[in-house]
């Protein structure tokens, strides 16, 4: 008999080209379900969802996007911006493995929070663990949004949907970079640096 089960999820690339890794937004339990489920899902999608379920193997039977935010991951050998520089080396400086920084763009409001973790080589790939949902990313998220009551608010934090970049520099960090904008000028330089050919961190 098949049980029905529904909740909330941050969308991720599964194992393999037809997976979705589906992470519950409150928990970050993982659940793999197969694309062809919703094909038009993208990475960094947070969805309402039911699944299906039937001797233990999920079926993603319904879902709404109700946060079209993506999420993109690469490692790469690009120099890596100032500001994920600077939030570093205060973290050097504080003893932390950890920093956070917020970008402002050139009129002086926010457009971005960037965050440096510290490699851990020999003990776990914290970027292998944040792209495979292990560490979620749903906690930065919701922080950017001014807290999960106002997720979906516009009076507190910033409006989803975000464009969120993981970049593993050859650095010992680790970049996650929620920019604010996802079709503004920052989202579109950081992608042009990082994920297409030109180097441009310059412009960052």
């Amino acid at each position: 008999m098949e049980q029905t089960t529904t909740g909330q999820f941050r969308v991720l690339a599964g194992r393999d080209d037809g997976e979705w890794l589906l992470l519950d937004t409150e928990s970050g339990d993982p659940t793999y379900v197969a694309r062809r489920d919703a094909p038009d899902l993208r990475a960094g999608n947070r969805i309402d969802a039911a699944l299906g379920w039937t001797d233990g193997d999920p079926t993603l039977t319904d879902c709404e996007v109700t946060d079209e935010t993506r999420i993109r991951f690469t490692r790469t050998d690009e120099q890596i911006f100032e500001a994920a520089t600077r939030c570093w080396d205060d973290a050097v400086s504080a003893g932390s493995g950890m920093n956070a920084r917020v970008t402002h763009g050139t009129d002086g409001d926010p457009n971005g929070i960037v965050y440096t973790f510290a490699d851990q080589p020999g003990q776990q790939d914290v970027f292998a663990e944040l792209r495979d949902g292990v560490k979620p990313l749903e906690p930065l998220l919701v922080r950017a949004a001014g807290g999960r009551e106002h997720y979906h608010e516009e009076r507190q934090g910033a409006t989803p949907p975000f464009a969120v970049f993981v970049l593993d520099p050859d650095e010992p960090y680790v970049v996650v970079y929620i920019v604010l904008s996802p079709d503004g000028f920052l989202a579109e330089t950081v992608r042009d640096t990082y994920f297409e050919s030109g180097s441009l961190s310059n412009r960052l």
